[in-house]
């Protein structure tokens, strides 16, 4: 609950005295942790109302379904009156209260598509994502930075297939500048697109894809909290963690340095936060933790949800000044050593012992120490934590559908489009050279589609009048060998200095067709 008395993150209470963040440490990170049951989301409720009521955005990854209630008040009861008396909630200004929920999901089955490019995914996280050896990574590598050299959009998973089929059947063409790329490699790398196409990747990479900014925003006031339906998603855990982390490496890169602001400009909640890190090479958790040290810097706040300290790696966890323990179990010399190495991060309490505590707290109970506001981690408390204003639990599917189709991101977000981008112009660079005759339509129009993205590709009508029409019947003219060998060293200079081997082998098959087509008009005139 936001005290505006205080300006303060209230969260619960340590018998009179109460437990709050400060929010200008609340861009110092911070975790929830606790077993299953023992009051997590709740937590993460109370605080992510507390930042929304502070105007700050959040967005949050919603595992179970039961965090969706944002967007309707809660509803009253007998243990909510009780609570709500038992912490002097009604003097402090209590009460009931929905918060302005944006609602998301990779698949676009229980909120708006989220999608991103290829490209913006980068080699390292997709790697991950694929899961590929050290070698084929280094392929996948190799690729981006052709495509990269060439200016050549990847967008979907169809463009990456056609890059890598392509410059596997013309290896010898780059492999003095750019390495070896073995078929067998670049197989096993197609292997995978095609199974990850299969757990709805197809679905997640496209356009348009989410720009950052859009979910840094107010609704009266409030910052507006993003929701991310991951019940369908969690199932596939490396695409789970590598979008988390995708999106805070976004972040990073779109934000600028705002040095240490009164309170954060956007907090992220990552439930199940120890699929973001198992298994994760030495590359990527490098990534990791450099974003999680500097992210703090663009005024942006991240708490990782999970069920034991354990499961977040020492560096990060050292940059975690905002910890809640919930109770944790240790039935066996493995789980106890967990407890033991939870009590020791806190700052000892000598009204309690703090391992027998974790042990023995109960549902709604934490030990909590967060930064005080010269950034000193304060002695643990143990904690009641406060009930939540909006409702608990999950919304019916009509709310949700409503919810949806009424967002302010809904018409910009909702309907997927394909423009041109590596896909097609390898289609096009290959007709070309099957027999030079094989512009179509759909070719001729790039160059528009491509300055307007939303547009739907659709084949248009050849009359004798168009370009094509022209080529082909130049084509036939015995001139056309003469002024298709100057057209074509042309166009391989121009191509060249556009967009490399591509845009030389492109350039000169235009060239050559654009030099048919003027000298054949000539003499048929």
């Amino acid at each position: 609950m936001y005290d505006k008395q205080n300006g303060t993150i209230w969260i619960g209470k340590s018998g009179d005295k109460k437990v709050c963040i400060y929010p200008g440490m609340a861009n110092r990170h911070g975790m929830i942790c606790g077993a299953t049951g023992t009051g997590k989301t709740i937590t993460l409720k109370v605080m992510a109302e507390s930042f929304s009521d502070m105007g700050v955005p959040v967005f949050l990854a919603d595992v179970k379904g039961d965090l969706a209630g944002f967007c309707m008040p809660g509803k009253d009861s007998e243990d909510m009156q009780n609570r709500i008396a038992r912490f002097g909630l009604s003097e402090a200004g209590f009460s009931y209260d929905s918060y302005p929920a944006n609602f998301w999901d990779v698949y676009g089955e229980k909120g708006m598509p989220l999608r991103t490019t290829i490209s913006e995914m980068g080699p390292l996280l997709l790697s991950r994502i694929l899961g590929i050896n050290d070698t084929q990574a280094d392929v996948l590598s190799i690729i981006f930075k052709i495509a990269d050299d060439n200016n050549m959009l990847l967008i979907d998973t169809k463009d990456l297939k056609a890059i890598l089929n392509y410059v596997a059947d013309h290896n010898k063409e780059y492999a003095a500048e750019y390495g070896n790329v073995a078929r067998q490699s670049v197989n096993a790398i197609i292997r995978s697109i095609v199974a990850l196409e299969g757990e709805g990747a197809d679905s997640f990479f496209g356009e348009p894809a989410l720009s950052i900014t859009d979910w840094m925003i107010q609704n009266s006031g409030k910052g507006t909290i993003q929701v991310l339906d991951c019940q369908k998603l969690i199932g596939k855990p490396n695409m789970y963690a590598t979008f988390l982390l995708w999106m805070m490496s976004e972040l990073f890169e779109t934000l600028p340095e705002v040095g240490d602001p009164e309170k954060p400009k956007m907090v992220f909640f990552f439930d199940e936060a120890h699929m973001l890190f198992n298994d994760a090479p030495k590359a990527l958790m490098s990534k990791i933790e450099q974003v999680v040290k500097l992210i703090r810097s663009k005024g942006v706040g991240i708490y990782f949800v999970t069920q034991n300290p354990r499961d977040i790696p020492d560096p990060i966890l050292a940059q975690l000044g905002n910890k809640i323990e919930h109770a944790l179990h240790a039935y066996t010399p493995a789980e106890q050593k967990a407890v033991k190495a939870a009590a020791m991060s806190f700052r000892e309490n000598p009204e309690f012992d703090t391992y027998d505590t974790i042990l023995n707290l109960g549902t709604g109970e934490a030990l909590v120490s967060v930064l005080d506001e010269k950034g000193v981690p304060t002695v643990v408390e143990k904690t009641s934590i406060l009930p939540p204003q909006s409702l608990m639990g999950p919304i019916d599917d009509a709310t949700r559908d409503s919810e949806i189709k009424t967002s302010m991101l809904y018409s910009r977000y909702n309907d997927f489009f394909d423009r041109d981008s590596a896909y097609e112009f390898l289609q096009r660079n290959q007709s070309l050279n099957d027999g030079g005759e094989g512009v179509s339509a759909q070719a001729a129009q790039a160059p528009a589609q491509a300055a307007q993205p939303n547009a739907q590709t659709k084949p248009a009508k050849v009359d004798k009048n168009s370009m094509e029409y022209k080529t082909k019947k130049a084509a036939q003219s015995t001139a056309k060998t003469a002024a298709g060998t100057v057209g074509r060293e042309v166009g391989k200079t121009m191509g060249s200095a556009i967009g490399g081997k591509f845009g030389k082998t492109l350039g000169g098959n235009i060239g050559a067709s654009l030099g048919r087509n003027v000298l054949g008009v000539f003499f048929k005139n």
